[in-house]
């Protein structure tokens, strides 16, 4: 699987990078908003990780872009230090898929991760 991570802080973004491909997954880094915008069409990706405050396009900016634009249902999870109950609805109402708040530790990202593996595919083998 491919997850597009979208992180600002170089060092948070080596360190989900750095985790995620131990666990055997494709990774892609963008360290703005700008940037992810060009991977997501480019590169073309399953998943998505992105924090919400980052320059030249928000987070939520990219889920309404993935959303609205692309009308792609790739899972979406939001990381930010803005842990206020009016962003976390915020990213939930633009259709992220769920919400981590910083700091957090990388293996609570995989964990969520393989969550939302397992209900997509659930989800596909009951429409089948």
């Amino acid at each position: 699987m491919r997850i597009l991570i979208c992180e600002d802080e170089e060092i948070m973004l080596t360190a989900l990078q750095f985790r995620l491909k131990k666990q055997g997954y494709d990774v892609i880094v963008a360290e703005d908003g700008k940037e992810a915008l060009e991977k997501l069409e480019a590169e073309a990706p399953d998943f998505m990780v992105a924090d919400v405050m980052m320059p030249y396009v928000t987070g939520l900016e990219l889920i309404s872009h993935v959303r609205d634009v692309m009308k792609s249902p790739i899972p979406i999870i939001i990381i930010s230090a803005l842990d206020n109950d009016e962003t976390v609805l915020e990213a939930f109402r633009f259709g992220a898929n769920d919400f981590i708040a910083k700091p957090f530790k990388p293996h609570e990202l995989i964990l969520r991760i393989k969550r939302l593996e397992q209900a997509i595919k659930l989800a596909g083998e009951q429409q089948s």
